[in-house]
């Protein structure tokens, strides 16, 4: 088979590294990918919303399976545009992947379909919000319904920081049109945990657990970025809550979409937060997470193209899917100043490391060539530096003494990712 992989983070380094070992993988492309994506697959400097371009490079090519990384060409419509050109895709078509690209629709759906998530309400003024908000139990969660890289959340502990929060997002569009609408949410309280499945549009199949750090440095403290590190699988996801999320959330999630007329095939992300009164539903995201991915499919055992066939087939039932009982821990190594103002372009030293050394991985997420071919930063997230061990203790260890390996000028991480593992 021909593929061809839309993205260019570290995300689709992951895909396009458990792609690669695919027997049935003979050509692999990725548009427009990264230095690190360019070792396993011919990057084509498409954009990721340049459908058209897309299209034809897919029909020139002779590509036989397409797959779609990003939330906002999703949301946008890619894979229906390969769809209407006889292209196999995999990923969710515009009117399912909504259940991501809309955060009042998500939340709607839960609602009348008794799905258990937080109370909420939705405005498309920002007048009505400041008037709720005077009646409203602080603290409050504040949502742009669009997509925000990851950021469009505000979390307000007083009456006072809603009210701003609602001025950044309606008013002063910090997040553009993301935040045309908000939905304002009760602020629930427990542990998050991230839930990564494969759907084929009826059926549902469950990854192994994972754990993000959404702030930007240490002590939880900072700005919400779109992940500093992650570790799978989460303690706190335990055979009972599994077992309650599959009878109450994970199936009924899939039937409501297509009770909807949606019918989604492709990734469901689901983020739970493990409250006192049992699972919730944090969010939806219509794809494989980042870096939630960069530890999850260095566990699976599966080939995950034969996984992605069978979701398009709509025979995701046939499938055992397998994970391995180890651990999986990865630190994000960012640029100094992220999420908001970095210097790019320093050269990434030390990648050789990790050439041929089982069970390590850099997985590059902001990085492309400079004129003499050398690996520069290119992003505010630069590389997901991955280790597996037996379990979770040793995994972080493994993953803390590889980051000492690469270097680059500005580089920042957090020092305590995984700090739940111990209070487990």
């Amino acid at each position: 088979m021909k593929v061809l992989i839309i993205g260019g983070g570290g995300r689709e380094h992951a895909i396009a590294w458990k792609v690669a070992q695919s027997p049935k993988v003979l050509k692999l492309y990725c548009a427009p990918g990264n230095a690190g994506i360019a070792e396993i697959a011919e990057c084509v400097d498409i954009g990721v919303m340049d459908f058209d371009s897309q299209v034809e490079f897919a029909r020139s090519k002779e590509i036989d399976l397409v797959i779609v990384g990003p939330d906002d060409p999703l949301v946008a419509g890619a894979a229906d545009a390969f769809i209407n050109a006889g292209i196999r895709v995999f990923g969710p078509e515009k009117k399912a992947a909504c259940l991501e690209g809309s955060k009042s629709f998500s939340k709607d759906l839960m609602k009348k379909y008794a799905i258990p998530t937080a109370a909420y309400e939705t405005f498309d003024s920002a007048e009505d919000a400041l008037a709720y908000l005077e009646t409203a139990k602080m603290p409050v969660v504040l949502k742009a319904d669009g997509l925000a890289l990851g950021k469009g959340v505000l979390i307000c502990s007083t009456l006072e920081e809603a009210k701003d929060g609602v001025r950044t997002l309606m008013l002063d569009k910090q997040f553009g049109s993301a935040g045309d609408r908000i939905v304002v949410e009760e602020f629930m309280v427990g542990r998050e945990v991230s839930v990564l499945s494969f759907v084929d549009g009826k059926n549902i199949k469950i990854m192994t657990s994972a754990q993000d750090h959404k702030r930007a440095q240490d002590g939880d403290r900072g700005l919400n970025t779109g992940g500093m590190g992650t570790f799978s699988p989460s303690p706190f996801y335990t055979g009972e809550i599994d077992a309650f999320c599959k009878k109450h959330i994970y199936q009924a999630t899939v039937d409501a979409m297509l009770s909807e007329n949606r019918e989604f095939k492709g990734i469901i992300f689901f983020g739970l937060m493990l409250t006192n009164e049992g699972p919730k539903v944090l969010e939806y995201n219509a794809r494989f997470g980042d870096p939630e991915t960069q530890v999850v499919l260095p566990r699976m055992k599966n080939d995950i193209v034969e996984v992605f066939e069978a979701c398009i087939d709509g025979t995701l039932n046939d499938i055992d899917l397998q994970f391995e009982d180890n651990a999986a821990v990865c630190v994000v190594l960012a640029s100094d100043g992220y999420p908001e103002h970095y210097e790019k372009g320093f050269p990434i030293k030390g990648l050789e490391h990790f050439k041929g050394k089982n069970g390590y991985y850099a997985f590059h997420a902001g990085s492309k060539f400079d004129k003499e071919g050398i690996p520069v930063t290119n992003g505010g997230r630069v590389l997901g530096v991955t280790a597996l061990g037996d379990n979770l203790k040793e995994a972080r260890a493994n993953a803390y003494e590889a980051v000492k390996w690469v270097d680059f000028e500005n580089k920042y991480m957090r020092h305590d990712i995984g700090k739940a593992i111990d209070e487990a």
